[in-house]
């Protein structure tokens, strides 16, 4: 909404440089334009946001149809309520103009989302790609198997619930991961690849976890909490010789879910490089499923490194 207000507005004060010769025609063309202009464009999307359900199942040639229709009914209707009241004598002759001037503006900005989401389609393969490379390290393979291996006589029973999470993990890691997930799932996955990680740290690793006001049925890009608190195991808890903790803070403020992962921060011996590279890889992954809605926070407080996700709170149409 906000390129189309920038976007729309931009093409009008155009109009007003070429159409004006004198600074004074310019003031007034401005006026006359922003008089029609803006209404229309804030009407036009509210209407388009009430109605984004039933233009998701129109066909793309449809779809186009129906939101020029929509532009024109409304620039229409503020012609005739709006406009005329306050410039009687104009009557009907600017509305073929405004016509002309609505149908050019939503031509170009239909243009441009639609290259826009051309663009973009070999940059969701590229995000598949990403949610692959930022799969668990291989060292967690082998030191969850070793693991495991020390309990098999001692502690069967343990031995096998590891067994299940691991296989558990890695069927959800090794499978396409295009489509957004309940925020609850993701939870989950990460909850049983923090209980491998406590098979080889034991009670070096404490989680706090606060998650009673997370709402479950949010979606969420997946794999965009797992990598994180993998760093935070990596990066916070490994090299340190003592206990570390790791919270997990989840909720819902306004229409926004609100995730934050903090862990200890050391600062020698810590691979920060590779932590920036995560960090990089789940920012493009965020933008490139809600765009600008989204946002990621990484910074140092004393010795605690805090990782802040902020997502629109999008509902499961399954809930």
């Amino acid at each position: 909404m906000l390129r189309i207000l920038i976007l729309a507005n931009l093409m009008g004060l155009a109009g007003v440089l070429v159409r004006a010769a004198r600074l004074a025609d310019m003031l007034s063309e401005v006026q006359q334009i922003s008089l029609i202009m803006q209404p229309t464009l804030l009407i036009s999307l509210i209407a388009l946001c009430a109605l984004n359900k039933p233009l998701h199942r129109l066909s793309y040639p449809l779809g186009v149809g129906a939101v020029l229709g929509i532009a024109i009914g409304c620039v229409t209707a503020i012609q005739l309520i709006i406009v005329n009241r306050i410039f009687p004598a104009d009557g009907m002759g600017y509305l073929n103009r405004y016509w002309l001037l609505t149908l050019l503006a939503s031509g170009v900005l239909l243009g441009y989302f639609n290259m826009r989401s051309r663009i973009l389609s070999p940059a969701i393969g590229e995000a598949r790609l990403q949610a692959l490379q930022a799969r668990i390290r291989p060292h967690f393979l082998f030191n969850s198997i070793n693991a495991v291996m020390s309990l098999v006589r001692s502690e069967p029973q343990r031995a096998e619930r590891a067994l299940q999470d691991m296989a558990d993990l890695f069927r959800v890691l090794m499978r396409e991961n295009r489509e957004l997930v309940r925020l609850e799932d993701e939870v989950n996955l990460s909850w049983q690849y923090l209980e491998l990680e406590t098979l080889r740290l034991g009670e070096r690793l404490q989680i706090a976890w606060h998650i009673d006001k997370m709402p479950k049925d949010a979606m969420v890009p997946p794999l965009i909490l797992q990598p994180i608190l993998e760093n935070a195991v990596y990066h916070g808890i490994e090299p340190a010789s003592g206990v570390g903790e790791i919270s997990v803070n989840i909720f819902h403020s306004r229409d926004q879910v609100q995730l934050v992962i903090k862990n200890p921060y050391l600062k020698e011996g810590s691979h920060h490089a590779g932590n920036k590279m995560a960090m990089q890889n789940i920012r493009e992954r965020l933008s490139l499923h809600f765009d600008a809605e989204a946002r990621l926070k990484c910074e140092v407080q004393g010795d605690s490194y805090l990782v802040h996700i902020t997502i629109p709170y999008v509902k499961s149409e399954t809930s």
